[in-house]
Parts: C-alpha cells; sequence; structure tokens
C-alpha cells in the first residue's frame, strides 16, 4: 500500500491472487513453485485450462479468475486506446496490438478499425492461420471496413515464431490491401508485426 504494486515480484503478486497457500506451503511459497514449474509468469497467465488445473493448488474456480483478470486488462487497454486518435501515442497502440496477439499460437491477422479522426471504432481479428501463415482476402477487409464505415485501418498480424522481422509476402499482401483501399478512400496508416513482446511498425520503416 506504500510502495505500490510495481514492487512487488512476480511470486508476490501471484500470492495475493491466490491469497491461500496449500499444506507445508504459503501462498509465497506456491507461488515461487507454480513459476518454477510454469517457467515464466507468461507461461502461467497462457497456459490452457488442462496444464493449469493438473498443478496442487491450482483448479477450474481459479482459471476462471485469472481469465477475468487477464480479460479485464484487455478491456482496460482497449478503452485506454478509445480515449485518444490512435495515432496520438503510437507506444499505447503498439502495446494494445501486443497484447491482443503476441500469445496466439497460430498467425492470426487483424486491423483497428478507425474514424475520421482516427479515433478508434473497433479491433477486429479477420484471418486465423497455421503456425506459419494466414490466407488475407483483401476484399473482406474492404467491406469490413466499409461496412463500419471506417476512414482508416492499421493492419496487423502476429508471427507465433516470435520473430517479429516482416516477411517479403508480409510486404507483398500489405501492398495489396492499400491498393485496394485506395479504391474506396480509406487510408491504410501502419501495418505492426507482432512478435514476443515487440511490434514493427511499417511505417516506422518507410514501408508503407
Amino acid at each position: 500500500m506504500q510502495h505500490g504494486a510495481g514492487v512487488l515480484s512476480d511470486a508476490e503478486l501471484l500470492a495475493i491472487f491466490l491469497r491461500t497457500g496449500i499444506s507445508g506451503s504459503n501462498a509465497v511459497d506456491l507461488s515461487r513453485q507454480l513459476l518454477s514449474s510454469f517457467g515464466s509468469l507468461r507461461n502461467l497467465l497462457a497456459a490452457d485450462k488442462a496444464s493449469f488445473c493438473q498443478h496442487r493448488g491450482l483448479g477450474e474456480a481459479k482459471f476462471a479468475q485469472l481469465q477475468a483478470v487477464l480479460e479485464m486488462a484487455r478491456r482496460f487497454q482497449s478503452e485506454q486506446l478509445r480515449r485518444e486518435p490512435a495515432l496520438t501515442d503510437v507506444a499505447v497502440t503498439r502495446q494494445f496490438l501486443i497484447s491482443q496477439l503476441r500469445d496466439e499460437p497460430n498467425e492470426v491477422f487483424a486491423m483497428l478499425l478507425l474514424d475520421s479522426q482516427h479515433r478508434v471504432i473497433r479491433f477486429d481479428k479477420m484471418f486465423f492461420g497455421t503456425i506459419d501463415a494466414a490466407a488475407v482476402y483483401p476484399r473482406v477487409l474492404v467491406k469490413r471496413a466499409l461496412d463500419l464505415n471506417a476512414a482508416a485501418i492499421i493492419l496487423t498480424h502476429n508471427h507465433p515464431s516470435g520473430v517479429a522481422e516482416p516477411s517479403q509476402a508480409d510486404k507483398q499482401i500489405t501492398r495489396r490491401i492499400v491498393d485496394a483501399m485506395a479504391l474506396v478512400d480509406i487510408r491504410v496508416l501502419d501495418h505492426f508485426v507482432i512478435g514476443d513482446g515487440v511490434a514493427v511498425s511499417f511505417a516506422e520503416r518507410g514501408l508503407i
């Protein structure tokens, strides 16, 4: 209470969430054991129900609570992004997109739809692929943008490998989408490639 949650270790933060320990281990000891077992706090947060619930001291109720906490965090970031035009603070936009896509096990192609003032209309995950590819159809993106009366969009997709470097295919599909959107007077402002906690911007690279 005196110094804020930022001074707490991962184990201490997790202990506050768990509230109680198990026989022979208090909440902090249990948290340390769980972090050691999962390898990191991020791995624990990203675990599926089966992996999560197989550990002593965890169960379906705790899993549901944790998913609710994560969803609240995502919605907080989404509301934060909606307060101002999406490009007023590129760092906020970048972190929002990272939070949405970094833990997806397969490739996901999405777009942030913006109004004429570059305020967020909504974020849509549009295409879902295999571990290394996603079929992206510009006409579907154009239709969605028109349906929501978007004036501009920001494209994004993840690389499940964790490497955020844009591929030649990424550059080609971006050019196709830019050309398709131009026909209906919708601007493509940027394309972020999401890796392991990083996001490469096409605009910053001069690729768009």
